[in-house]
């Protein structure tokens, strides 16, 4: 997947200013696509330039215009287009599971101690969804399309979180290391 196909889902959900949408990229979106800021201004401009979207300028007194992107027939064409092709199985890459297969010949403290932080990483990333779901989806079994989409998603986040905060467990218990008295939901 490109930034350009996570960009234009996101302005199908809502059109939006390249701030406003660094800063979904910044928090929800960045969940599953990262993207700085500059990468997202320039693919936005690359994806004006070639008409998957339009910008309308909207004026404020005391601040600079603020220049908002709106899907256009072309970018709305775009999705459905990628949509329809297979998605590629999905390579992991994870720097933490590198350290971690280190240990031999590293610092295993240091080691035991990122477990313990990414697990907390992974339980904040999981209660954030968990906030989310309850703000957003109070009730799963009405939802509409657009919001079921937006549900599974975030039901998707949510299992991959718990997922690694329960594999950070397994590795504590398996190096006979105590494990956090934190109480863990399944999901």
């Amino acid at each position: 997947m490109s930034l350009e196909s996570a960009i234009l889902v996101a302005l199908a959900e809502e059109p939006a200013s390249g701030y406003d949408l660094a800063r979904r990229f910044d928090t929800s979106y960045g969940f599953f696509w990262s993207a700085t800021h500059q990468q997202i201004y320039r693919v936005l401009a690359k994806m004006e330039a070639t008409d998957l979207v339009a910008v309308s300028v909207e004026s404020s007194e005391g601040r600079p215009n603020r220049r908002v992107h709106h899907l256009t027939e072309t970018g709305r064409q775009r999705i459905l287009e990628w949509t329809r092709e297979p998605t590629p199985p999905q390579q992991l890459r994870s720097e933490f599971a590198v350290k971690v297969r280190a240990m031999p010949f590293g610092d295993r403290s240091a080691i035991v101690e990122d477990i313990r932080r990414q697990r907390r990483v992974f339980l904040h990333q999981a209660g954030f969804f968990r906030e989310a779901e309850a703000l957003h989806f109070p009730d799963a079994t009405a939802l509409g399309d657009a919001e079921l989409a937006g549900w599974l998603t975030l039901r998707g986040g949510m299992r991959v979180a718990m997922s690694r905060a329960a594999w950070c467990d397994e590795m504590l218990l398996a190096l006979g290391e105590p494990t956090p008295d934190e109480p863990e939901e399944t999901t």
